[in-house]
């Protein structure tokens, strides 16, 4: 009964566009063309979300099949699709064959160099949303023309339509499993060809289907972890990653507000905006670090209420749900993933930039982050936080 409240009866007309998703409608109703047999590649992971993923497509009527992307392997070239001894589920009926493909070597070139690199330019990287785009996106496309599959699927928690000639993102409907953030840098061919099942459902219900479909993984834990960096120590595993790198950087100066060096620092790649603790300074009252000069390596710290601002710039946009930001527009935006979406005005600028003004001050807003635009539950797009511009410069 649960399965058959999730999903809607094929339209009589069979049109096979996707419609905008409601509360009642699931925002795939194509799915239900049972006897098309239609190919999915599945992005498995062995966790429940992406076991999940695949029972709920097997349910509608796919041929599915799994690819699990291995990207902390042996550096391969070539890589080729393999098969894996991965199994999902125990019951007879959600039994599909996986495959592995490498992208270690994809994987370390895309997403830890630049992991480093933000650091090293004293940018705050997202290793996640890059990681969507570059290694899961690309390694799901790649296997499904190895294997003949028409679309490729995941366990994110969001939604897809069409509708008004365009292929749309929308928020899942769990606030706090909503992986919408995390995509806004998909295409529209990307999501052409992209399934999101979970987006109309909640954590509790995913794992409460996971147990009727006899997924192994039903109650297993999430990491919430870079899967690169051990115990989630970036500071640690840059030392190790970069030789010489802490040698290098240290003892660059700390400097306050009013220009005074109040200390040393450890490297200027080892701290984030709004840091406090781990700073190296003690003062009479608490300090953050509101500043990181590369140039100078030096670190400015100042009170909380420093870092609040209002602007930023943003560059490297993708644009889903419009084609491009061609007048000033409102919109809901974020800066971090675990950031609620407030009202903001953004303006396209030269250079393919947009400057977002937000109603009401942003806390340590961080460049290398994604600032994600929303009309309310619809990604209108994203991009890259290039420039913080401090309330003094408004």
């Amino acid at each position: 009964m649960l399965l058959q409240a999730l999903y809607c009866i094929i339209p009589k007309n069979n049109n096979t566009e996707r419609q905008a998703p409601t509360k009642h409608n699931h925002p795939f109703p194509w799915i239900q063309l049972m006897s098309r047999q239609k190919k999915v590649l599945v992005g498995i992971s062995g966790g429940v979300d992406s076991a999940v993923t695949a029972c709920l497509l097997l349910k509608q009527g796919y041929q599915v099949t799994g690819l699990n992307i291995r990207v902390l392997d042996s550096l391969d070239e070539s890589p080729s699709i393999q098969p894996s001894p991965l199994v999902i589920s125990d019951h007879p009926d959600f039994q599909i064959p996986v495959f592995t493909l490498n992208l270690s070597s994809k994987f370390k070139s895309d997403v830890i160099s630049y992991f480093h690199d933000d650091y090293l330019g004293g940018r705050t990287p997202n290793p996640c949303m890059v990681c969507n785009k570059k290694i899961k996106w690309f390694g799901l496309f790649e296997g499904a023309k190895m294997l003949d599959a028409e679309f490729i699927a995941t366990g994110h928690f969001a939604s897809t339509s069409f509708s008004d000639g365009r292929y749309r993102l929308y928020k899942g409907v769990d606030p706090q499993k909503d992986q919408s953030y995390f995509l806004w840098m998909l295409s529209q061919s990307d999501l052409e060809k992209t399934i999101l099942p979970l987006g109309e459902l909640t954590k509790p219900e995913v794992r409460k289907l996971a147990h009727s479909f006899g997924v192994r993984a039903a109650e297993k834990k999430e990491s919430q972890e870079i899967c690169f960096v051990p115990q989630d120590d970036y500071c640690g595993y840059l030392e190790g990653a970069i030789p010489g790198l802490a040698e290098k950087v240290a003892d660059g100066d700390i400097v306050d507000e009013t220009g005074n060096v109040i200390g040393k620092h450890r490297g200027y790649p080892f701290y984030t905006i709004g840091q406090r603790r781990g700073v190296g300074v003690s003062a009479k009252i608490p300090l953050y670090v509101t500043g990181i000069d590369t140039e100078h390596n030096r670190i400015l710290v100042g009170k909380k209420s420093a870092l609040e601002t209002r602007r930023l710039i943003a560059s490297g946009l993708n644009w889903i749900g419009i084609e491009q930001l061609s007048a000033p527009t409102d919109a809901l935006g974020k800066i971090r993933y675990r950031d609620k979406e407030s009202p903001c005005t953004l303006e396209p600028l030269e250079n393919h930039e947009v400057a977002v003004s937000f109603t009401s001050p942003k806390s340590a807003i961080a460049a290398g982050q994604a600032a994600v635009f929303y009309r309310n539950s619809e990604v209108l797009g994203g991009g890259f936080i290039r420039q913080v511009l401090q309330e003094s410069h408004l």
